[in-house]
Protein backbone atom coordinates (compact mmCIF):
# COMPACT_ATOMS: atom_id res chain seq x y z
CA UNK A 1 0.00 0.00 0.00
CA UNK A 2 1.37 3.42 -0.96
CA UNK A 3 1.07 6.24 1.50
CA UNK A 4 -2.52 7.37 2.01
CA UNK A 5 -1.95 9.52 5.07
CA UNK A 6 -0.20 12.87 5.37
CA UNK A 7 0.52 14.19 8.86
CA UNK A 8 1.06 17.93 8.56
CA UNK A 9 2.48 20.13 11.28
CA UNK A 10 0.27 23.22 11.56
CA UNK A 11 1.10 26.31 13.58
CA UNK A 12 -1.07 29.09 14.99
CA UNK A 13 0.29 31.60 12.53
CA UNK A 14 -0.10 29.91 9.15
CA UNK A 15 -1.74 26.73 7.96
CA UNK A 16 0.31 24.86 5.33
CA UNK A 17 -1.24 23.95 1.95
CA UNK A 18 -3.60 20.97 2.05
CA UNK A 19 -3.45 18.50 -0.86
CA UNK A 20 -6.74 18.34 -2.82
CA UNK A 21 -9.31 15.57 -2.40
CA UNK A 22 -8.26 14.76 1.15
CA UNK A 23 -10.23 13.94 4.26
CA UNK A 24 -8.86 16.40 6.82
CA UNK A 25 -8.80 15.56 10.52
CA UNK A 26 -7.82 18.23 13.00
CA UNK A 27 -8.62 20.33 16.05
CA UNK A 28 -11.80 22.38 16.17
CA UNK A 29 -9.91 25.68 16.56
CA UNK A 30 -8.79 25.38 12.90
CA UNK A 31 -12.38 25.06 11.65
CA UNK A 32 -12.53 28.50 10.03
CA UNK A 33 -9.32 27.95 8.12
CA UNK A 34 -10.31 24.55 6.71
CA UNK A 35 -13.99 24.57 5.62
CA UNK A 36 -14.29 20.77 5.30
CA UNK A 37 -12.44 19.90 8.47
CA UNK A 38 -13.50 16.71 10.24
CA UNK A 39 -13.11 17.26 13.98
CA UNK A 40 -11.77 14.64 16.34
CA UNK A 41 -14.62 12.60 17.76
CA UNK A 42 -12.81 12.42 21.10
CA UNK A 43 -9.63 13.91 22.58
CA UNK A 44 -8.64 10.46 23.85
CA UNK A 45 -5.72 8.97 21.96
CA UNK A 46 -7.26 5.53 21.45
CA UNK A 47 -10.37 7.08 19.91
CA UNK A 48 -8.27 9.31 17.65
CA UNK A 49 -6.34 6.30 16.40
CA UNK A 50 -9.58 4.42 15.68
CA UNK A 51 -10.83 7.42 13.70
CA UNK A 52 -7.65 7.51 11.63
CA UNK A 53 -7.51 3.75 11.07
CA UNK A 54 -11.14 3.73 9.92
CA UNK A 55 -9.97 5.83 6.95
CA UNK A 56 -7.11 3.51 6.05
CA UNK A 57 -6.60 3.56 2.28
CA UNK A 58 -8.54 6.82 1.86
CA UNK A 59 -6.47 9.94 1.09
CA UNK A 60 -6.33 11.64 4.48
CA UNK A 61 -4.60 14.55 6.17
CA UNK A 62 -4.09 14.84 9.90
CA UNK A 63 -3.39 18.35 11.13
CA UNK A 64 -1.06 18.33 14.10
CA UNK A 65 0.61 21.10 16.03
CA UNK A 66 4.22 21.83 15.20
CA UNK A 67 6.40 18.77 14.73
CA UNK A 68 4.22 15.61 14.81
CA UNK A 69 7.27 13.49 15.67
CA UNK A 70 8.07 15.42 18.86
CA UNK A 71 5.59 14.19 21.49
CA UNK A 72 2.97 14.30 18.74
CA UNK A 73 0.55 12.05 16.84
CA UNK A 74 3.28 11.03 14.39
CA UNK A 75 5.28 9.44 17.19
CA UNK A 76 2.20 7.37 18.05
CA UNK A 77 1.38 6.39 14.47
CA UNK A 78 4.78 4.77 13.96
CA UNK A 79 3.64 2.06 16.39
CA UNK A 80 0.54 1.33 14.31
CA UNK A 81 1.41 1.93 10.65
CA UNK A 82 4.42 1.01 8.51
CA UNK A 83 6.43 3.99 7.22
CA UNK A 84 5.30 3.30 3.67
CA UNK A 85 1.69 4.24 4.52
CA UNK A 86 2.18 7.79 5.76
CA UNK A 87 4.35 10.84 5.39
CA UNK A 88 5.15 13.47 8.00
CA UNK A 89 5.50 17.15 7.14
CA UNK A 90 6.83 18.90 10.25
CA UNK A 91 6.25 22.53 11.05
CA UNK A 92 8.12 24.59 13.65
CA UNK A 93 7.54 22.87 16.97
CA UNK A 94 6.27 24.69 20.04
CA UNK A 95 9.64 23.90 21.63
CA UNK A 96 11.46 25.64 18.79
CA UNK A 97 9.16 28.64 18.94
CA UNK A 98 9.48 28.90 22.71
CA UNK A 99 13.27 28.61 22.58
CA UNK A 100 13.43 31.35 19.94
CA UNK A 101 11.34 33.70 22.08
CA UNK A 102 13.50 33.00 25.14
CA UNK A 103 16.83 32.88 23.25
CA UNK A 104 17.54 29.47 24.79
CA UNK A 105 19.86 27.18 22.79
CA UNK A 106 17.77 24.01 22.46
CA UNK A 107 20.76 21.69 22.77
CA UNK A 108 21.08 22.84 26.37
CA UNK A 109 17.40 22.51 27.27
CA UNK A 110 15.42 19.55 28.61
CA UNK A 111 12.30 19.12 26.45
CA UNK A 112 9.59 17.04 28.10
CA UNK A 113 5.86 16.43 27.90
CA UNK A 114 3.54 16.62 30.89
CA UNK A 115 0.51 16.38 28.62
CA UNK A 116 -1.55 13.51 29.97
CA UNK A 117 1.35 12.54 32.23
CA UNK A 118 1.97 12.86 35.94
CA UNK A 119 3.63 16.17 36.79
CA UNK A 120 6.07 14.26 39.01
CA UNK A 121 7.79 13.20 35.78
CA UNK A 122 9.60 16.53 35.95
CA UNK A 123 11.52 15.68 39.14
CA UNK A 124 14.75 14.31 37.54
CA UNK A 125 15.10 17.52 35.53
CA UNK A 126 14.79 19.87 38.53
CA UNK A 127 18.47 20.72 39.01
CA UNK A 128 20.30 24.00 39.70
CA UNK A 129 20.71 25.99 36.50
CA UNK A 130 18.78 23.51 34.35
CA UNK A 131 16.31 24.82 31.80
CA UNK A 132 13.14 22.92 30.99
CA UNK A 133 10.53 23.31 28.24
CA UNK A 134 7.38 21.34 29.01
CA UNK A 135 4.18 20.63 27.15
CA UNK A 136 1.18 20.67 29.49
CA UNK A 137 -2.38 19.38 29.62
CA UNK A 138 -3.94 22.71 30.62
CA UNK A 139 -3.53 25.49 33.17
CA UNK A 140 -3.88 23.03 36.07
CA UNK A 141 -0.53 21.53 35.08
CA UNK A 142 1.13 24.90 35.66
CA UNK A 143 -0.20 25.19 39.21
CA UNK A 144 0.84 21.61 39.99
CA UNK A 145 4.37 22.14 38.64
CA UNK A 146 4.73 25.42 40.56
CA UNK A 147 3.69 23.67 43.78
CA UNK A 148 6.16 20.86 43.12
CA UNK A 149 9.00 23.35 42.57
CA UNK A 150 8.22 25.21 45.78
CA UNK A 151 8.12 21.93 47.72
CA UNK A 152 11.50 20.92 46.27
CA UNK A 153 13.10 24.21 47.31
CA UNK A 154 13.02 25.74 43.83
CA UNK A 155 10.38 28.40 44.45
CA UNK A 156 12.57 31.16 42.98
CA UNK A 157 12.81 29.38 39.64
CA UNK A 158 11.69 31.60 36.77
CA UNK A 159 8.55 30.21 35.14
CA UNK A 160 7.56 31.55 31.72
CA UNK A 161 4.23 30.65 30.13
CA UNK A 162 4.16 31.12 26.35
CA UNK A 163 0.61 31.04 24.99
CA UNK A 164 -0.63 30.71 21.40
CA UNK A 165 2.89 30.80 20.01
CA UNK A 166 3.19 32.35 16.53
CA UNK A 167 -0.49 33.28 16.57
CA UNK A 168 -2.37 36.55 16.72
CA UNK A 169 -3.01 36.12 20.44
CA UNK A 170 0.52 35.18 21.45
CA UNK A 171 1.19 36.15 25.06
CA UNK A 172 4.11 35.63 27.44
CA UNK A 173 3.74 35.56 31.23
CA UNK A 174 6.78 35.55 33.52
CA UNK A 175 6.85 34.94 37.28
CA UNK A 176 8.65 32.89 39.88
CA UNK A 177 7.27 29.46 40.68
CA UNK A 178 6.29 30.78 44.10
CA UNK A 179 4.24 33.69 42.70
CA UNK A 180 2.87 32.29 39.43
CA UNK A 181 -0.91 32.68 39.03
CA UNK A 182 -2.32 30.26 36.46
CA UNK A 183 -5.92 31.49 36.60
CA UNK A 184 -5.74 33.91 33.63
CA UNK A 185 -3.75 31.51 31.44
CA UNK A 186 -5.35 29.60 28.57
CA UNK A 187 -4.92 25.95 27.64
CA UNK A 188 -2.59 26.29 24.61
CA UNK A 189 0.85 27.09 25.93
CA UNK A 190 4.38 25.90 26.65
CA UNK A 191 5.81 26.11 30.16
CA UNK A 192 9.45 27.18 30.44
CA UNK A 193 11.37 26.81 33.70
CA UNK A 194 14.77 28.26 34.52
CA UNK A 195 15.63 26.30 37.67
CA UNK A 196 16.94 28.25 40.65
CA UNK A 197 17.66 26.30 43.84
CA UNK A 198 17.10 27.78 47.28
CA UNK A 199 19.98 27.53 49.73
CA UNK A 200 19.83 24.05 51.22
CA UNK A 201 17.59 22.56 48.50
CA UNK A 202 18.26 18.84 48.07
CA UNK A 203 20.39 17.97 45.04
CA UNK A 204 18.86 14.90 43.39
CA UNK A 205 20.63 14.28 40.08
CA UNK A 206 19.69 11.41 37.73
CA UNK A 207 23.02 9.69 38.37
CA UNK A 208 22.89 6.65 40.65
CA UNK A 209 23.51 6.97 44.36
CA UNK A 210 20.83 9.28 45.75
CA UNK A 211 21.11 9.99 49.47
CA UNK A 212 19.48 7.33 51.63
CA UNK A 213 17.19 9.93 53.18
CA UNK A 214 15.72 10.71 49.74
CA UNK A 215 13.70 7.51 50.19
CA UNK A 216 10.95 6.67 52.67
CA UNK A 217 12.16 3.42 54.19
CA UNK A 218 11.75 1.04 57.11
CA UNK A 219 15.45 0.22 56.90
CA UNK A 220 15.04 -2.30 54.07
CA UNK A 221 17.10 -0.16 51.73
CA UNK A 222 20.09 -0.84 49.50
CA UNK A 223 22.44 1.78 50.91
CA UNK A 224 23.75 4.60 48.78
CA UNK A 225 27.25 3.36 47.94
CA UNK A 226 26.11 -0.22 47.29
CA UNK A 227 23.13 1.04 45.29
CA UNK A 228 25.40 3.09 43.00
CA UNK A 229 27.58 0.02 42.39
CA UNK A 230 24.47 -2.09 41.79
CA UNK A 231 23.05 0.29 39.18
CA UNK A 232 26.45 0.41 37.46
CA UNK A 233 26.48 -3.39 37.18
CA UNK A 234 22.86 -3.51 35.96
CA UNK A 235 23.82 -1.01 33.22
CA UNK A 236 20.52 0.79 32.38
CA UNK A 237 19.91 1.71 28.75
CA UNK A 238 17.04 3.46 26.93
CA UNK A 239 13.76 1.54 27.01
CA UNK A 240 15.17 -1.38 29.01
CA UNK A 241 13.07 -3.22 31.62
CA UNK A 242 14.30 -4.14 35.10
CA UNK A 243 12.74 -6.59 37.54
CA UNK A 244 13.48 -5.50 41.12
CA UNK A 245 12.56 -8.66 43.03
CA UNK A 246 12.02 -8.08 46.73
CA UNK A 247 12.09 -4.35 46.10
CA UNK A 248 11.90 -3.10 49.69
CA UNK A 249 11.32 0.64 49.29
CA UNK A 250 11.97 0.51 45.53
CA UNK A 251 15.29 2.38 45.54
CA UNK A 252 17.04 0.29 42.87
CA UNK A 253 14.03 0.26 40.52
CA UNK A 254 13.61 4.02 40.89
CA UNK A 255 17.28 4.78 40.26
CA UNK A 256 17.25 2.46 37.22
CA UNK A 257 14.37 4.42 35.69
CA UNK A 258 16.02 7.77 36.41
CA UNK A 259 19.30 6.65 34.82
CA UNK A 260 18.20 6.06 31.19
CA UNK A 261 15.62 7.51 28.83
CA UNK A 262 12.31 5.60 28.88
CA UNK A 263 13.77 2.89 31.12
CA UNK A 264 11.05 0.80 32.77
CA UNK A 265 10.94 -1.26 35.95
CA UNK A 266 8.68 -3.64 37.83
CA UNK A 267 9.01 -3.71 41.62
CA UNK A 268 7.95 -7.02 43.18
CA UNK A 269 7.21 -6.82 46.91
CA UNK A 270 5.05 -8.80 49.33
CA UNK A 271 4.84 -6.44 52.34
CA UNK A 272 1.86 -4.06 52.15
CA UNK A 273 3.60 -1.25 54.05
CA UNK A 274 6.55 -1.42 51.68
CA UNK A 275 4.24 -1.36 48.66
CA UNK A 276 2.98 2.01 49.89
CA UNK A 277 6.57 3.21 50.38
CA UNK A 278 7.49 2.19 46.83
CA UNK A 279 4.56 4.14 45.40
CA UNK A 280 5.36 7.21 47.49
CA UNK A 281 9.06 7.11 46.58
CA UNK A 282 8.32 6.63 42.87
CA UNK A 283 6.05 9.67 42.87
CA UNK A 284 8.44 11.85 44.88
CA UNK A 285 11.48 11.01 42.76
CA UNK A 286 10.01 11.32 39.29
CA UNK A 287 9.22 7.74 38.28
CA UNK A 288 5.42 7.56 38.64
CA UNK A 289 5.35 4.98 35.85
CA UNK A 290 7.06 2.36 38.03
CA UNK A 291 4.95 -0.80 37.93
CA UNK A 292 4.37 -2.34 41.36
CA UNK A 293 3.39 -5.98 41.73
CA UNK A 294 2.23 -7.25 45.10
CA UNK A 295 2.74 -10.82 46.19
CA UNK A 296 5.24 -13.50 47.06
CA UNK A 297 7.92 -14.20 44.49
CA UNK A 298 8.33 -16.35 42.46
CA UNK A 299 4.54 -16.83 42.30
CA UNK A 300 4.15 -13.14 41.37
CA UNK A 301 6.62 -13.28 38.48
CA UNK A 302 4.79 -15.17 35.69
CA UNK A 303 2.90 -13.31 32.97
CA UNK A 304 5.13 -10.25 33.30
CA UNK A 305 7.14 -8.90 30.37
CA UNK A 306 10.56 -10.55 30.07
CA UNK A 307 13.22 -8.31 31.64
CA UNK A 308 16.50 -7.01 30.28
CA UNK A 309 17.94 -7.03 33.80
CA UNK A 310 17.04 -8.41 37.23
CA UNK A 311 18.08 -7.31 40.69
CA UNK A 312 17.88 -9.73 43.62
CA UNK A 313 18.52 -7.75 46.77
CA UNK A 314 17.46 -10.38 49.26
CA UNK A 315 16.62 -14.07 49.69
CA UNK A 316 19.63 -14.90 47.53
CA UNK A 317 19.80 -18.43 48.90
CA UNK A 318 16.33 -19.27 47.53
CA UNK A 319 17.09 -21.62 44.65
CA UNK A 320 13.48 -21.72 43.41
CA UNK A 321 13.37 -17.92 43.21
CA UNK A 322 16.70 -17.74 41.42
CA UNK A 323 15.73 -20.40 38.87
CA UNK A 324 12.49 -18.56 38.07
CA UNK A 325 14.35 -15.26 37.59
CA UNK A 326 17.14 -16.77 35.50
CA UNK A 327 14.61 -18.53 33.30
CA UNK A 328 12.66 -15.29 32.72
CA UNK A 329 15.71 -13.16 31.91
CA UNK A 330 16.28 -12.37 28.24
CA UNK A 331 19.38 -13.79 26.53
CA UNK A 332 22.16 -11.27 27.03
CA UNK A 333 20.35 -9.91 30.08
CA UNK A 334 22.07 -9.08 33.35
CA UNK A 335 21.31 -10.42 36.80
CA UNK A 336 22.82 -8.74 39.84
CA UNK A 337 22.40 -10.31 43.27
CA UNK A 338 23.57 -8.87 46.58
CA UNK A 339 24.05 -10.93 49.74
CA UNK A 340 25.03 -10.07 53.32
CA UNK A 341 24.41 -13.41 55.04
CA UNK A 342 26.68 -16.46 54.92
CA UNK A 343 23.90 -18.55 53.36
CA UNK A 344 23.29 -15.95 50.68
CA UNK A 345 26.99 -15.53 50.04
CA UNK A 346 27.50 -19.30 49.70
CA UNK A 347 24.66 -19.47 47.17
CA UNK A 348 26.31 -16.73 45.09
CA UNK A 349 29.67 -18.48 45.20
CA UNK A 350 28.08 -21.73 43.99
CA UNK A 351 26.15 -20.03 41.19
CA UNK A 352 29.22 -18.18 40.01
CA UNK A 353 31.09 -21.48 39.88
CA UNK A 354 28.46 -23.00 37.59
CA UNK A 355 27.30 -19.97 35.57
CA UNK A 356 30.30 -17.68 35.61
CA UNK A 357 30.14 -13.95 36.03
CA UNK A 358 31.85 -11.50 38.36
CA UNK A 359 32.01 -11.55 42.15
CA UNK A 360 32.89 -8.52 44.24
CA UNK A 361 32.99 -7.72 47.94
CA UNK A 362 31.83 -4.22 48.84
CA UNK A 363 32.96 -2.91 52.22
CA UNK A 364 31.75 0.52 53.28
CA UNK A 365 32.53 2.46 56.46
CA UNK A 366 30.65 5.63 57.41
CA UNK A 367 31.30 8.44 59.84
CA UNK A 368 30.20 7.82 63.42
CA UNK A 369 31.22 8.91 66.91
CA UNK A 370 32.63 7.26 70.00
CA UNK A 371 32.03 9.91 72.61
CA UNK A 372 33.24 13.09 70.98
CA UNK A 373 35.75 11.29 68.76
CA UNK A 374 35.08 10.60 65.09
CA UNK A 375 35.38 7.07 63.78
CA UNK A 376 34.59 5.23 60.56
CA UNK A 377 32.14 2.50 61.49
CA UNK A 378 31.97 -0.46 59.04
CA UNK A 379 28.63 -1.52 57.64
CA UNK A 380 27.85 -5.13 56.84
CA UNK A 381 29.93 -6.25 53.87
CA UNK A 382 27.99 -6.98 50.70
CA UNK A 383 28.91 -9.75 48.27
CA UNK A 384 27.75 -8.86 44.76
CA UNK A 385 27.43 -11.22 41.82
CA UNK A 386 26.89 -10.12 38.23
CA UNK A 387 25.94 -12.76 35.66
CA UNK A 388 25.09 -12.26 31.99
CA UNK A 389 22.75 -14.85 30.53
CA UNK A 390 24.09 -16.57 27.39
Amino acid sequence: MTHWLNVIGAGEGQLPPIPPAQTVLGPARLKLRVPHLVEWASPKLDAMLEQIMALRGTPTVVLASGDPMWFGIGATLVRHLPPSEFRVHPGPSSFQLAASRLHWPLQHVATISLHGRAVETIHPYVLPGNRILALTSDRTTISAVAGLLVARGYGQSVATVLENLDGENERVTIATAATLDASPIGDFHVLAIDCVADVGAALLPPTAGLPDDAFISDGQLTKREVRAATIAKLAPFPGALLWDVGAGCGSVAIEWMRAARDAKAIAFERESARLEMIAANAKALGTPGLQIVAGEAPASLPRQQAPDAIFLGGDGANAVLFDACWSALKPGGRLVANAVTLDGETALFNRQASLGGDLARIDVAVLDYVGNQRVLRPRMAVTQWLAIKP
